[in-house]
């Protein structure tokens, strides 16, 4: 039995969804614990590419439950298009192999219309900033349990009766529509959707996960967005609304910290970074655009371009602290195939001092040090130069990199 969390180590976008697809193969259960559509992971099986929002990334394996947790907010006609979506191509996705928590929170129309997108933290505009912040104000929010519930009615009337002033004054309720109207119209909107998903709604999560580890079953744990766009730990105010670190596992799922056997970081062989905030070691030229179109580096979710720099590793050690990595997975080594030097970050300098530490609140004054490593040309082979560059990895995070990805496909795979 094992039970392992697998989390972002960088700003996320770093190849979760397809080693959580490979880990998934051998597990029982795969659980998302955290954020929402704001999220994108991609897998990719053959000539087919599968990229999720809400769903797990477990999905493709017809034998594998499925389970949303407590900590998602969750935006019910994506849920839904994700669900068809996947059904039309071949993959049954009904209740019995999907369950979702009735405490996870809905994200509703007007709280997409709020957030906007952009801004000066450069969120997606999929409403999930505004929706954490009802479910921290509580008496305003709704969750997938009410959603469902037949008297989903009285409560959305409830809430609109509370909101209406201040989504009236931002411009969210159409011009010249009634309190009454406006929430006629959600409800028009919404029901079909709260009907469809009504039969997947699970008020006993927490329970069927602990259950399958006193079983002795496999789970994994899957988080979104990576460990620096965490609201407590993360680059702030550059953040997501959520915990995507390990602990965010253990309150988005209702699993106790001692349950958990290993923790996965997920690792590019170099940075990116979506959205706004400082990034030292970014690659502003020819080099930077050479990563980004052959990484692919356009966001799964909005198609934004990604920036794009060397390799971190105080941030990996950073995230080694915060998360309690037990292995490192290395994705998308090939991009920088023929990249030569390749350079790593391994310090920095900050108003003239060294520090080897991440200046998580110097950021903007912080200077990158280089360690510069012969380039490689194949990535699909663990020796030289390439050899070299996990080892030194290794060796200045104590982290063992365990797996190494060298492209999109599963196959494209090397454990260690």
């Amino acid at each position: 039995m094992t039970v392992t969390v697998v989390v972002g180590t960088q700003w996320g976008d770093e190849g979760k969804g397809k080693i959580v697809d490979m880990l998934a193969e051998d597990a029982d259960i795969i659980a998302r614990y955290g954020g929402g559509n704001n999220a994108g992971h991609t897998v990719v099986v053959g000539s087919e590419t599968f990229k999720l929002h809400h769903i797990p990334s477990g999905v493709l394996y017809p034998d594998k439950l499925l389970a949303m947790g407590n900590g998602m907010v969750i935006t019910p006609e994506v849920l839904v298009g994700e669900i068809e979506g996947l059904k039309e191509r071949g993959i049954e996705i009904g209740p019995h192999r999907l369950r979702i928590s009735n405490h996870a929170h809905v994200i509703m129309p007007y709280h997409q219309a709020i957030d906007g997108g952009g801004g000066k933290i450069g969120t997606t505009g999929r409403g999930i900033g505004p929706c954490y912040q009802d479910k921290a104000e509580r008496t305003e929010a709704i969750r997938m349990g009410d959603f469902v519930k037949p008297g989903f009615r009285n409560r959305l009337w409830e809430v609109v009766e509370a909101k209406f002033p201040v989504l009236s004054f931002m411009g969210v309720v159409p011009e010249g529509l009634s309190q009454k109207a406006y929430a006629a119209l959600l409800y028009e909107q919404l029901s079909p959707l709260a009907e469809f998903l009504g039969p997947y709604i699970d008020g006993h999560i927490p329970e069927i996960l602990n259950t399958a580890i006193d079983l002795g079953k496999e789970v994994i744990l899957e988080g979104a967005q990576g460990t620096l766009l965490d609201i407590d730990q993360g680059t702030y105010p550059y953040v997501t609304s959520s915990s995507p670190t390990a602990g965010g596992a253990c309150t988005g799922l209702g699993i106790g910290p001692t349950r958990i056997d290993e923790v996965t970081g997920v690792a590019k062989a170099y940075t990116t970074r979506v959205g706004n905030g400082p990034f030292p070691t970014e690659l502003t030229d020819e080099l930077g655009e050479k990563i980004r179109i052959v990484g692919g580096e356009y966001g799964t979710t909005t198609g934004r371009p990604r920036r794009v720099g060397w390799l971190d590793i105080p941030i990996l050690k950073y995230a080694a602290i915060i998360n309690g990595l037990t292995q490192l997975a290395l994705t998308k080594a090939d991009v920088l195939n023929g990249i030569n030097p390749v350079k790593v970050c391994v310090g920095y300098e900050v108003d003239g001092r060294r520090t080897d530490a991440f200046p998580i609140d110097d950021l903007d004054r912080a200077k990158p040090i280089y360690e510069e490593i012969q380039g490689w040309r194949d990535a699909s082979r663990i020796e030289g130069n390439f050899r070299r560059y996990i080892e030194r990895i290794e060796g200045l995070t104590g982290v063992p990199v365990t797996i190494v990805s060298y492209g999109p496909d599963r196959r494209d795979t090397i454990l260690r």
